[in-house]
């Protein structure tokens, strides 16, 4: 999937608050592309980078994949399609979610 143009709908906006850790504040928008399955059976969840606003919905390059090793989870970063980032740029935007998790970029 990686360098695939997605839409992303986001159901946690930039500045909204997890609905069952009220401490955590989503600094960037978070959603899920959907009609593409996940590993744990949902849709694919996504962090959008690279946008400073709240969005609805945002269409966008997959430039990497989040792998958790100890969850079945994985994570995909998509950005606007004219920016890049680096690994450490999205380590560190995406680190108040993934602090909590053993991970590995792959780009």
């Amino acid at each position: 999937m990686l360098g695939q143009i997605v839409t992303v709908t986001v159901d946690r906006k930039m500045g909204t608050r997890h609905p069952h850790f009220p401490e955590l504040v989503y600094p960037v928008n978070y959603g899920y592309i959907r009609g593409i399955s996940a590993p744990d059976g949902e849709d694919q969840d996504a962090y959008i980078l690279g946008i400073n606003e709240p969005v609805n919905e945002f269409t966008g390059k997959v430039i990497a994949i989040i792998h958790r090793k100890e969850d079945v989870e994985e994570k995909w970063v998509v950005i606007p399609r004219e920016q890049t980032l680096s690994r450490e740029e999205i380590a560190e935007q995406v680190k108040f979610q993934e602090q909590y998790f053993t991970t590995y970029i792959e780009m």
